[in-house]
């Protein structure tokens, strides 16, 4: 079966609960979609407010203070939000990749510490941290562990590389910039290879079903693990996965039976986190961002802006200003379209206002400096329609 660009388009948005939004426990919902990028605290609010009917925000705070959800260094070493169900298993698939990325690091080298060394150390780390510890109490902790002082950057890499998850610490979105960590609750097993290979193969079946179908390259960006380690991975799945070609005759992999919507399903305005995961799962990021727009939206540093979706792609950006939500374009957008964009304004708006109604203000430096933009427009506030004005209540 031949899969054409906006079909992948599609499957993606139904997998993402980006069709519609659905009514769903928070829990269920992140497990739902795989992994929610969680490096900027208020991205996973905002994601699953753009996929979920109802969505109120005390419901993340709860699962995250319950540990149902968690916050760690996971894919792409980066933070994610995933269920505690999938820790484990995603933990163990990424032991080779963080295993060489930080222990290997140069940073920790200059600790003096072995691999094996540091092995013993994180077991000893777990054990301290079976409450939530913050960054100095865990600097304390191995200075007296060490009988010396570790470099800042080294601990660094250290905590990065333990399975450790972040612990709330309040403000509007759970976290704050200072972090505090706790011992995994389901342990991983570290420095195994079958148990990596057995973790990346979930982790790669999981990946499929929140955002296939996907190509071996893909598999791989998502995670960043080396391909050779996907590949073996699909091959021991074997069966288990139905191959498809792509619009260049890439070969992809999907779950047998997974969500395929027809190409002409549509797909309604949504305005992303940032970091949205379906602007960073996938090798071959046309299937949401015009090639032409990924270096406005993904820029030189990583950052990556909250953008706006129109017709399942990526059609601009925007961000929260006093009175609303400025939304620039990339190309004319219909009024219709305008219209729709501005429900969706109005409703984040009344969203954002009890924690934080500039949410994101740390990254305006990016408008500053300027944007291709085709046409720009302050939506939301008094002005927007579509939604029950106090609520923050998304359309549907």
């Amino acid at each position: 079966m031949k899969m054409t660009g906006q079909a992948l388009n599609r499957a993606t948005l139904a997998r993402q609960l980006l069709l519609g939004r659905e009514s769903l426990d928070v829990a269920d919902a992140v497990r739902r979609v795989v992994a929610l990028q969680a490096q900027e605290p208020a991205s996973p609010y905002v994601a699953l407010w753009n996929r979920l009917s109802g969505f109120d925000p005390a419901g993340l705070d709860a699962a995250l203070s319950g540990h149902r959800t968690v916050k760690a260094t996971l894919m792409r070493l980066t933070l994610h939000a995933v269920h505690a169900e999938d820790y484990r298993h995603f933990r163990e698939a990424m032991e080779p990749t963080l295993r060489g990325s930080r222990l290997g690091d140069s940073r920790f080298a200059a600790s003096g510490l072995s691999a094996d060394e540091a092995g013993v150390l994180v077991g000893d780390l777990l054990g301290y941290a079976d409450q939530p510890r913050t960054v100095a109490e865990i600097g304390g902790w191995l200075g007296e562990r060490l009988g010396a002082p570790m470099e800042s950057a080294a601990q660094r890499m250290l905590r990065q590389y333990a399975p450790l998850w972040h612990s709330p610490t309040g403000g509007p979105w759970s976290f704050e910039t200072r972090p505090s960590y706790v011992a995994a609750g389901a342990r991983p097993v570290l420095a195994d290879a079958d148990a990596a290979a057995g973790g990346l193969q979930i982790l790669i079946r999981r990946y499929l079903e929140g955002f296939g179908p996907a190509s071996v390259a893909d598999m791989a960006q998502f995670a960043l693990v080396q391909r050779a380690r996907v590949r073996a991975a699909v091959h021991a799945l074997g069966d288990g996965l139905e191959q498809l070609e792509g619009p260049d005759g890439t070969v992809l992999y999907d779950l047998p039976g997974a969500p395929r919507p027809t190409e002409d399903t549509p797909a309604p305005p949504r305005l992303m986190a940032m970091w949205d995961s379906i602007l960073l799962a996938y090798a071959d990021r046309s299937r949401v961002i015009p090639p032409g727009y990924r270096k406005h939206v993904i820029r030189v540093n990583g950052d990556v802006l909250p953008t706006l979706l129109v017709d399942g792609h990526v059609a601009g950006v925007w961000r929260p200003v006093g009175g609303g939500i400025e939304a620039a374009a990339f190309h004319p957008l219909p009024e219709d379209t305008w219209e729709a964009l501005a429900a969706e304004a109005g409703a984040l708006v009344s969203f954002l206002a009890p924690r934080d109604p500039r949410a994101y203000r740390r990254y305006d430096h990016w408008w500053t400096k300027g944007l291709p933009a085709a046409e720009t427009r302050l939506l939301g506030g008094d002005r927007a329609a579509g939604f029950r004005e106090g609520t923050g209540q998304a359309p549907t």
